[in-house]
């Protein structure tokens, strides 16, 4: 079976110049237009199938779509070593946030003590989408029972001009408010964060449905 041709076989126009549009730093002519459920069953199948290990060694790949599945593989491999050898080889050609967004292993779950040490890794990365998972492994993962202040330091303490990198620490503190509200409330009132992150950080608690009113208020009186 030809991946790509499979891909080009599922090609929505419409879809393609959508996806496109959100994500401008990315080549229009890259986009196949493959929707985001096809990308993921046809994920599972060669995951099921053992057939995926060819395809995650032809690095780089010309399509945006066969990142995207590329992403979605990782993230169905149940291997704890065999994901973190893949997020290795893969990380480096990420090049925009729906790649690295899209990149979810359930198996990091399970293998937190080792996850950790990866994570410190990734943040300290000078690559934009390294940095960015790095963050979201840590809301994703660590978060809530699994909080601890060294965690929220790592992300408060990341310094980026990368638009990326900031909406991600953005989201972290976000999920954070709803998750750890009084452990992390401090960065808020400390003026921890630069201030364009602080603000946007207070923007995603405002528009979001799990956030109280009464935080979202509070939150509002403490914009920079």
């Amino acid at each position: 079976m030809n991946i790509t041709d499979e891909l080009r076989k599922n090609s929505d126009i419409s879809y393609r110049d959508f996806q496109s549009s959100l994500i401008p730093n990315v080549a229009k002519e890259t986009f196949i237009g493959v929707r985001t459920p096809i990308i993921r069953d046809m994920a599972k199948r060669l995951v099921k199938n053992n057939t995926h290990t060819e395809f995650l060694n032809a690095l780089p790949h010309e399509y945006y779509d066969e990142n995207m599945l590329h992403g979605a593989i990782i993230s169905e491999m149940k291997d704890f070593e065999e994901v973190m050898s893949g997020l290795e080889k893969f990380l480096p050609y990420v090049d925009n946030w729906a790649v690295c967004d899209m990149i979810n292993p359930k198996v990091l779950g399970k293998n937190k003590e080792k996850l950790l040490p990866a994570i410190r890794r990734y943040i300290s990365s000078s690559h934009t989408y390294t940095i960015r998972f790095g963050i979201r492994m840590l809301m994703v993962h660590f978060l809530g029972s699994e909080y601890k202040k060294e965690y929220s330091d790592m992300v408060a303490e990341i310094r980026s001009e990368e638009y990326y990198v900031n909406m991600m620490i953005a989201w972290y503190f976000q999920s954070a408010v709803v998750k750890n509200y009084d452990d992390i409330i401090p960065y808020f009132q400390n003026n921890t964060l630069p201030t364009r992150t602080h603000n946007k950080a207070i923007q995603k608690c405002v528009e979001s449905l799990k956030v109280e009113m009464s935080t979202k208020e509070y939150l509002k009186s403490l914009k920079k």
